[in-house]
């Protein structure tokens, strides 16, 4: 979901280029894309409705399962404690 968030985003909130911050997305410069598998759609079914924003449920899902932590300003997620954040 974040990679699809951030191709949205065109520029709106980013410095650079979409197409030049989707090309240092790479496990060469050290990220990891993760898949939503089935063990993260059980946590999405699990977080509920606690958030509205499915994109964001699936996001928090995906941290939970891998144990990891999320960098992030947003609001709702930061407030809901659902998984650990990094503001």
């Amino acid at each position: 979901m974040t990679l699809l968030e951030i191709a949205g985003l065109h520029g709106l909130r980013l410095r650079s280029p979409v197409r030049d911050v989707l090309a240092t997305i790479d496990p060469a410069n050290g990220f990891q894309v993760i898949a939503i598998d089935l063990a993260v759609a059980r946590e999405v079914v699990a977080i509920g409705d606690t958030l509205r924003d499915p994109g964001d449920r699936a996001i928090v899902a995906t941290a939970r399962v891998h144990g990891s932590r999320l960098v992030t300003s947003d609001q709702r997620i930061i407030q809901s404690r659902l998984v650990p954040v990094i503001e």
